[in-house]
C-alpha cells in the first residue's frame, strides 16, 4: 500500500520573487493563510514556525531552500492532540517560470503515517490557502475563507473530521 500523499498544481500570473516572497515572508503569508504568519531564515536545518494570534500552530525543519525554485521544510501540527501523536510530514513547494507571465506552483504534502488524520486534514486546507495565495497575487485580495477570522473554525473543522475517523 502506497503511503497517502497530497499533490497541487496551479499558475499564478506572477513572478518567481514575488511567490518565493508571498511563501516565506510572515507579512505576507498573514493576509492569504488563516492569519498566519510564517517564521524562519530558511537556512536548511532552521526552524519553522507557524504562528496566529500569538500561538503556535505548527513547527517544522527547513530541508531544502533553493531560492525562487524550491523550498521543502517537515511539518508538524501542534494544535491539537490529535495531529500531534503523529511523526511530522514533509512539504515541498517547487516554482517553475512558464517562459510567459506565469509561474507553475506544485505543491507536494507527503511523508505522512498510513490512516493519517494531518492528510486528511491538510487535503481539506491547501486547496482554500493555495486558491487564496493565487487570488491575492493576481488581484491584490486573498479570499475571505482564510481570513485570520477564519482560522478558528477551520482549526475546529479539522478536529471535527480527525475526531470523526479515530480508530
Amino acid at each position: 500500500m502506497s503511503e497517502p500523499k497530497f499533490v497541487y498544481v496551479t499558475y499564478i500570473a506572477t513572478t518567481p520573487e514575488k511567490l518565493w516572497q508571498a511563501l516565506t515572508d510572515g507579512a505576507f503569508t498573514r493576509q492569504f493563510w488563516f492569519g498566519t504568519s510564517v517564521e524562519s531564515d530558511w537556512s536548511r536545518g532552521s526552524r519553522v514556525i507557524f504562528r496566529s494570534g500569538g500561538e503556535v500552530h505548527d513547527t517544522g525543519e527547513v530541508l531544502d531552500c533553493v531560492p525562487y525554485r524550491r523550498l521543502s521544510y517537515s511539518w508538524q501540527v501542534e494544535f491539537h492532540e490529535v495531529f500531534r501523536r503523529e511523526k511530522p510530514s514533509r512539504v515541498t513547494f517547487e516554482l517553475e517560470p512558464t517562459g510567459g507571465p506565469e509561474v507553475k506552483l506544485t505543491v507536494t504534502h507527503d511523508e505522512f503515517e498510513p490512516g493519517s488524520k494531518v492528510h486528511a486534514a491538510v487535503s481539506n486546507g491547501w486547496p482554500m490557502i493555495l486558491s487564496s495565495l493565487k487570488s491575492l497575487l493576481e488581484t491584490g485580495r486573498p479570499s475571505a475563507s482564510t481570513s485570520a477570522e477564519q482560522a478558528h473554525d477551520a482549526r475546529e473543522r479539522a478536529i471535527a473530521l480527525a475526531e470523526s475517523t479515530a480508530g
